[in-house]
């Protein structure tokens, strides 16, 4: 299960690198070639796609690194018994918060099933299943750290 893990880790890593590489090289490119009059329509919807999927995985990353915001000052300065517990109800209150994301973004997915981009022919539902998809990876890092705490402890 580590080592399935450590996989999915390590493909969040390369399909957010892939993908800021591609938005950055893509918007540049359809800049130079909108100046020249030629406009690169398509550009703007793969950039969106991409970067809706940069988001939502690259936010798991930040979460699983601790890169997050957080208020750690007033949580330092109590005992580590009591900041055991307050990391796991506050990881627990994220995974609420993940699961009512889960749900709405799965509606969301559905709802624009039918919708399209604009120069593509794909469904804009791969852009709200970054969503869910993103909330789920969140949910598994959720318990990782929740299980790391009381590992700790013991």
């Amino acid at each position: 299960m580590k080592k399935l893990y450590r996989y999915i880790c390590l493909g969040e890593e390369v399909l957010t690198k892939s993908a800021l590489f591609l938005i950055i090289v893509l918007v540049f490119i359809a800049a130079i070639l909108r100046t020249l009059k030629y406009p690169l329509n398509w550009s703007v919807d793969i950039a969106q796609l991409l970067f809706a999927w940069t988001v939502f995985i690259g936010a798991d990353i930040a979460f699983r690194r601790d890169k997050l915001m957080g208020v750690d000052l007033i949580i330092s300065k109590f005992p580590s018994k009591i900041k055991s517990f307050l990391k796991i109800f506050f990881y627990c209150l994220i995974i609420i918060f993940l699961f009512i994301t889960l749900i709405y973004g799965l509606q969301l997915c559905i709802e624009n099933s039918a919708r399209t981009f604009q120069s593509l022919r794909i469904s804009y539902s791969w852009v709200t299943l970054s969503l869910p998809v993103g909330s789920i990876l969140m949910v598994i890092t959720s318990i990782i750290k929740i299980k790391k705490v009381l590992t700790v402890d013991d």
